[in-house]
């Protein structure tokens, strides 16, 4: 990913998923990018945005806590969830936030 996703006016919701990786692909890139396909047909699926350099931090922006826990139900995603932690991520943490405010800077 490399656009900013462009998020709806406040509140919405953010899960921010911070990982570092195993060494190795081991069918990271396929499964992330079916992952990214998936869940941008979800409702209430507003964007995501995405970097890698070592730490991996990857942000989704949703609509409601309901779509992240629909999401997070998803039997396709349950199955990129349990082979994340047997062959992908040495550590991970995920966070949920209520996004209160945002603003920025585009140059036209």
């Amino acid at each position: 990913m490399t656009d900013i996703a462009k998020t709806p006016e406040t509140p919405y919701y953010a899960v921010i998923f911070t990982s570092e990786r195993t060494d190795g692909d081991n069918g990271y890139a396929e499964m992330a990018d079916e992952m990214v396909k998936l869940a941008s047909i979800q409702p209430g699926f507003l964007g995501i945005e995405s970097a890698r350099e070592g730490l991996g931090i990857t942000v989704s922006y949703w609509e409601s806590l309901e779509a992240i826990q629909k999401w997070k139900q998803n039997e396709r995603h349950l199955v990129a969830q349990r082979q994340g932690i047997s062959d992908w991520y040495l550590t991970y943490k995920t966070r949920v936030c209520k996004v209160e405010r945002d603003y920025g800077f585009e140059k036209l």
